[in-house]
């Protein structure tokens, strides 16, 4: 079936930033989260909104690494990419729970996953340092090395009146390996399995994460292209905020699978790789 670009001919409005997805996207890292390979069209894509002074971001679910270390990885392979525009869901975590009045967070974490909440002046601390259940937020990120021990912390401090937030609640993202489990899914799974805590999701597709998205672009919501390989994440922040959705075939999902999906999860255009952006005219000439 051919679900490539004008087969689906639902109207795309005026688009005045774009939001990318990173890997599947742009680039296909490795599990370490170190090496990446640049997808096709990716590099003239972001230099070429970069030259017609389109602004654009990049939000990743990744949160293990804060902007300035994932930023100039992704320069270092020809992404035109500044700090600024490196997206994190503790960038909008730090936003939120500033927002919202936190002061202290228990990280469940590597030491990359709290920075962005350091930065914006919340004390985070971590299981096994003092006073751990003493927290008003427990946060939940990339975290390989999670125990028991962790997940029973975060337990007590949400039980002592913490609410929890989980950077991405997906159970899969796409790699060079192929498919690659979630750890901060099955962590929280956990953690409420015990708790019953409501998990509030601050990266993809919350529209915590999109209204911050727009902020930094400084555009309204239904002016904003988000474009990605994963109809659950990607695809379904658009629907629900109201932006213009594309889909690639270089992650997750091929034409077929992105044509299977149900309305709320299915994007305004496929795109067979992100250059498809630029080649097909969907870019605007200025903003």
């Amino acid at each position: 079936m051919d679900v490539s670009g004008d087969a689906w001919d639902e109207p795309i409005g005026e688009l005045r930033g774009f939001m990318f997805d990173v890997d599947g996207t742009l680039v296909l890292g490795d599990r370490s989260g170190r090496g990446y390979q640049v997808l096709p069209g990716a590099v003239e894509v972001l230099t070429e909104l970069k030259a017609r002074s389109i602004p654009f971001v990049l939000l990743t679910n990744g949160s293990a690494y804060p902007a300035a270390v994932q930023a100039p990885r992704l320069r270092d392979v020809g992404l035109p990419v500044e700090d600024w525009q490196m997206l994190t869901p503790s960038s909008v975590t730090a936003d939120y729970l500033s927002r919202a009045g936190v002061e202290r967070c228990l990280v469940l974490g590597s030491p990359g996953v709290g920075h962005a909440l350091q930065e914006a002046g919340i004390e985070i601390v971590f299981t096994g340092g003092e006073r751990p259940t003493e927290v008003d937020a427990v946060y939940v990120g990339w975290h390989p090395d999670c125990a028991m021990k962790d997940i029973e912390t975060a337990c007590k401090a949400i039980w002592n009146g913490a609410k929890l937030y989980v950077a991405s609640d997906v159970p899969f993202f796409a790699t060079r390996e192929g498919k690659t489990i979630g750890y901060s899914h099955a962590i929280v799974a956990a953690i409420r399995s015990l708790t019953r805590a409501r998990a509030t999701i601050t990266g993809k597709p919350s529209l915590h994460a999109m209204r911050y998205v727009a902020r930094k672009l400084g555009a309204p919501v239904a002016a904003i292209g988000v474009v990605g390989d994963d109809p659950q994440l990607e695809t379904a922040m658009a629907r629900r905020a109201g932006a213009t959705g594309f889909g690639v075939t270089t992650g997750l999902l091929g034409a077929s699978d992105w044509a299977a999906q149900p309305p709320a999860r299915r994007p305004h255009r496929v795109l067979d790789a992100v250059g498809d952006l630029l080649t097909r005219g969907f870019m605007p000439q200025s903003v």
